[in-house]
């Protein structure tokens, strides 16, 4: 298994090309063609920005979608519009938009979700990463990375008196959700992609969260449960899978929309049962904010696994001391060796097209820091 001790999340802020020419073709104003056009222009400068930076593994910066869940519903029949289950309020307040990265249009729609209710039979009408896989596969400069959502996030599009029509209960839309992503990763092991990511938020944005629970359960759900089947569904993607040259990664964290954040709440609640019940290479993990709670969870990482501790934040612009950032990595490994660690931000720069409110500058600044950082803990 590969070793990437500088790692990231996935989405990098658009340039404001690219976010033209996504409006434009939204207003028939431009061609697919040309859309298609503009995002292999944007993605071959952001994977010159991470060769530059030098970022152990790469990805295209989720350049060919609106926002980081879009890519499934866009390639599965069975999904429509309207509103999905326990969609709160988002906390803290967005910083204002940096002038010239994005437009007031790109930040009107950047929160907006795609039609993800579940109103018919879920079937793929297509591959969901082919395209994004293959221009990775031809210029990434090195080991690059597919980041997929869970299946399970899309029950959150699972509406009593729409869905039920087509599935008659929730696990029953979460079987056919499930295959469909296990087919597309096999799809992607099998191109041989080197990192296949599954960004399974929900363990930390609707489980660990008091609030959040106490209205799962006013919905009728009862968190723990929910929690195994989520380890079932994320375990039943890679499920039979070869192995040998590819790395599984999960990412899970507490909402990311324009510097915004939605739950809070440490990892304890779900350390043993997840960490140890998930068959997963690597895992993702936000550790940016006080919000996620301390290291003391790591104890139930199994050895051969990673954990790449999200120490940086995408969502403001001060950039971390150094001298921190090696200082907490060393308080991780008191609780999981330092061979089994790793460093990168804890979500996206860009987890929404309109991005996160900081600067051009100040991602390039992370990225640096995240890589000097790394080759300073675990040294060559």
């Amino acid at each position: 298994m590969a070793i990437y001790r500088a790692d990231h999340v996935g989405s990098f802020l658009r340039p404001a090309a690219l976010l033209d020419a996504r409006s434009a073709h939204g207003e028939g104003r431009i061609s697919e063609s040309d859309l298609r056009a503009a995002e292999d222009r944007a993605i071959l400068a952001v994977l010159d920005l991470q060769r530059q930076a030098g970022l152990d593994v790469y990805s295209d910066g989720e350049y060919r979608r609106g926002m980081w869940i879009t890519g499934l519903p866009a390639a599965v029949a069975g999904f429509g519009p309207g509103a999905m289950l326990n969609i709160r309020t988002w906390r803290g307040a967005a910083l204002p938009y940096v002038p010239g990265q994005t437009g007031a249009r790109h930040v009107a729609a950047a929160g907006q979700n795609p039609p993800a209710v579940i109103v018919g039979k879920l079937t793929a009408r297509r591959r969901i990463t082919g395209v994004e896989s293959a221009f990775l596969r031809e210029h990434a400069p090195g080991a690059y990375k597919i980041t997929i959502p869970s299946p399970t996030w899309y029950l959150r599009g699972y509406v009593p008196g729409t869905s039920d029509r087509a599935y008659p209960t929730p696990a029953a839309a979460l079987h056919d959700l499930t295959d469909i992503v296990h087919h597309e990763v096999a799809a992607l092991v099998g191109e041989g992609v080197p990192y296949v990511q599954i960004d399974s938020i929900r363990y930390v944005f609707d489980y660990t969260d008091d609030q959040r629970r106490q209205e799962w359960r006013d919905l009728g759900v009862d968190p723990d449960r929910a929690i195994e089947e989520n380890v079932e569904a994320d375990n039943a993607v890679i499920a039979g899978l070869p192995r040998s040259s590819v790395t599984f990664g999960l990412h899970m964290c507490r909402g990311n929309n324009r510097s915004r954040w939605f739950a809070e709440g440490s990892y304890d609640r779900i350390a043993e049962q997840v960490f140890g019940g998930l068959h997963y290479d690597r895992f993702l993990l936000e550790y940016d904010t006080g919000r996620a709670g301390g290291f003391e969870p790591l104890r139930f990482l199994p050895r051969g696994k990673t954990v790449v501790l999200g120490l940086i934040s995408t969502k403001v612009p001060q950039l971390e001391a150094q001298g921190d950032l090696l200082r907490r990595i060393e308080e991780a490994a008191k609780f999981v060796p330092i061979e089994q660690l790793a460093l990168g931000p804890q979500c996206g720069f860009a987890s929404v097209a309109a991005g996160n409110e900081i600067s051009w500058g100040d991602q390039r600044r992370k990225l640096d820091l995240l890589v000097d950082t790394a080759r300073k803990a675990w040294p060559r």
